[in-house]
Formats: structure tokens, sequence, C-alpha cells
């Protein structure tokens, strides 16, 4: 039966399939408890929400928030830059791009004149695999497409009014028209994502990254959620007018990655109405003091590391398991600002992981493809148990709560959250 919205309560035990393998190949993991556990699906709201068809697609370039259409906007152009985010999301970029060139070529823009760059941010660099996943097969032989350099050939415009130097990527700052392609999601430190970050930190340098991330960071304004007043993303608008990024298409998406609602038009008017849709569609029903939390990560699989604040508020106070399911072949994502390389080494942002998440008495990652080094940034490697199959878990799980245990999952704890829960690790 089903309580509240999109909280599923399993009386019987019944299989529970979670999405897996985002870009490749989409497929479900089933997982099942015995039957006398009291065993909750968190689904967030909007998980089977209807996929948008191309008439509201076209009627979102067609009638652009705070903004004249990209066809419009091009006219008289010389060079487009088109940036797009990386495999750490799960834009998909392709179902999206066929309109943004419709509308180039409507204003005679040819195709030598359009380039692709990825906005990695300090993440690291994409493959062509990894752009024809994301951009579709026929990009890479019809355009230009780039990598972003977070620390080369970077061009400084002046400090924001919070005294960050904003250094934007100079092949994007080299073009007189500037479109992103991106979605909204929840975001542990700017509220949301999408919007003006597609340029701060999208194609920023590591000096701004680094500045805006590490002293904005600790303001209360920030987390997950938290959109007006966010000191931090204000900051990323700010550098999102000074780059002069003319025009942002951000989707929404549901639990199968697909586009459900679209908003087009200037990069902070149109996050601006994205935001007060993604509030709902991302938003999870609350439920406390659980024995067993189970997080799946899907649409962030390659970001481990933003499941367990989201998830830990949901177990008991005095503690209980957490269970982190992980299926991804690519490991986890490469970041030049906050991973750790080496044992006692790690970009100018990383911090040693000390302890387990908050509520957590032990906690279990399930990989089927391991990435030791990449628990590191969950938790410390002799705190973390490792598992290959969810039979695995499961036996574990029940040796050590028998006939009665209090269960509730996540199907992604990458995108999900929970409105009044603490998000502090």
């Amino acid at each position: 039966m089903t309580t509240g919205n999109g909280v599923l309560k399993m009386n019987k035990s019944k299989v529970i399939r979670l999405p897996q393998m985002e870009w490749y190949g989409d497929t479900e993991l089933e997982i099942d408890f015995p039957d006398s556990w009291d065993v909750t699906v968190c689904h967030m709201h909007g998980h089977d929400a209807s996929r948008l068809s191309e008439d509201g697609i076209r009627k979102a370039f067609a009638n652009p928030i705070g903004a004249r259409t990209i066809r419009e906007l091009a006219q008289g152009k010389k060079e487009v830059v088109v940036l797009f985010d990386d495999m750490s999301r799960a834009t998909p970029t392709a179902v999206l791009i066929p309109y943004v060139l419709e509308e180039l070529a409507a204003a005679g823009i040819p195709d030598d004149n359009i380039r692709f760059i990825a906005a990695i941010g300090a993440h690291g660099s994409m493959n062509g695999i990894d752009f024809r996943k994301k951009l579709g097969d026929e990009v890479m032989g019809r355009f230009l497409v780039y990598n972003h350099n977070p620390y080369e050939n970077c061009t400084p415009l002046g400090m924001s009014s919070r005294s960050i130097p904003i250094s934007i990527n100079s092949e994007v700052m080299s073009c007189d028209l500037k479109i992103g392609i991106g979605s909204i999601v929840p975001h542990p430190m700017s509220g949301y994502g999408g919007g003006s970050k597609i340029i701060l930190p999208g194609v920023a340098s590591i000096e701004t990254i680094d500045s805006n991330h590490t002293r904005l960071i600790l303001s209360p304004t920030t987390g997950i959620g938290k959109y007006e007043g966010n000191i931090l993303k204000q900051d990323m608008d700010e550098a999102a007018r000074m780059a002069g990024l003319d025009v942002k298409v951000d989707a929404i998406l549901n639990l199968k990655r697909e586009v459900t609602a679209l908003f087009v038009g200037d990069p902070i008017d149109e996050h601006i109405q994205g935001v007060k849709l993604a509030r709902e569609h991302y938003a999870t029903d609350m439920v406390a003091d659980c024995d067993i939390l189970v997080a799946n990560c899907y649409s962030k699989a390659n970001e481990t590391v933003l499941a367990p604040a989201v998830a830990s508020p949901l177990l008991s106070q005095k503690g209980g398991d957490m269970v982190i399911i992980v299926v991804t072949p690519e490991g986890q994502i490469n970041h030049y600002f906050v991973r750790s390389f080496g044992k006692r080494f790690g970009g100018r942002g990383w911090v040693r992981s000390t302890g387990l998440p908050r509520n957590t008495s032990r906690l279990t990652i399930m990989a089927p493809y391991p990435d030791k080094v990449g628990a590191d940034w969950v938790a410390p490697y002799s705190s973390v148990n490792w598992a290959k199959t969810w039979a695995e878990v499961v036996e574990g799980l029940k040796s050590r709560y028998g006939d009665k245990a209090r269960v509730a999952v996540i199907p992604d704890a990458t995108i999900q959250y929970f409105p009044g829960a603490s998000a502090s690790p």
C-alpha cells in the first residue's frame, strides 16, 4: 500500500526494483527482505512523472523565460558555444541537442561556428565514449567538442561582490553566444544544480572553484534544498552574468532519467522557475528511526559521497546499518579539487574521512565493480564492509537483526532529498 506521496509500505516480502547502470544500459537490480521486516520504499514525489512530449519540448524553446528565443539571440552572432554537463549528471543531453541546433540553423549559424565544451569543473576529463553517450553519435564528427581545463587558458573577469576572483574558460569567452544544457536536481551546497552552475564551477578556473567553495560553503545559507539567500549560488549567478551566459536549458528528470519538464531562458530566471517545481518533484516523505537504511545510487552513482548525508537522518539515533548500493563500471568520478590522490595527499579541497556517517553503526557498500579508493570519499577504508551481491548483504543483515527490523529504501539517494531533515554528515 502507498502512504503519503510516493512512500510505499511493504507489509509482505516483495521484490523492490532499483535503477542501475546509468550510461551503461539503464538496468534494474532486484532486492528483497524477510516477510516479517517492516520495509518502506521512499520514492521521490516525481519518480514516475510522465515524459515530456516533443510538443512540450518545442513549447519550452518557443517560449523562453526572461529571454528571447535562441534563434533570435543568434541573429548576427559569429561564434557559438554549447556547454553541457558530464557523466556525473543524468541529463539526457542528446535528447535536447537537436532542438538547440534547430534554433541555431534557423538563425543561419554554420556548423563550423559552433563548438561544444564539457563543463566538467574540476572533474576528470571526458573521452570519446563519454561524449557519444552524452551527446549522441553524430556530434563529434560534425562539431568540435572540447573538455574544459580548469588549470589552463582561463580569462580573468574581475572579482565578484563577495571578493571571489572570477576566471572563465577562454574558448567560452571568445564566443558571442553562450548556451548551456543541464538539469535541476538537489545539490548539497548550492541547494539545486542547474542554472549558473554550468559556468561556476562548470568552466571556471581551479582558483575560482577553490575560492567559491572554500570561502562560502560554511555559510548557514548553503545546503541541500536551500535556495533563497544561498550565497554560494548567488556567487555562481554573478559569475554567469560576468561570463555572459545567454541561455540555459534545464531539465527536470524522473527516476528513468526522462525529461518530465523543461525550462529554457535566462540562466537565472529560468532556474528560479525550475526550482519551484524541483522542490516538490524531488522531495521525499520522511521515515525515521530505522534500523537499516538502503541508499541506492543511480543518477550520480559515480558521486556516492552524496548519498550518506541524505540518508543518515532516517537511521535511529542509537545507530543502525547503512547499505549503499553502487553499480557503475567506471567507479567514482575523478575530482581534482576534493578527491584523494594518495594515502596522505589530496586535492586542495580534500578532507580526510575520519569516521562513519552520522547515526551509522555499520557501513556496507554493495558494489559489483568495487572502487576501494573511491570509498574514502565516504568513510575510512577500514570502516567499510564490502559486498558484491545483494544476497551477501541481506544474509549479513539477517544475521544481525533476526526476524524484526525497520527498513527504509531510497531508490536514488543521489538526487532525492527529505525536506527539513539535517543533511550534515
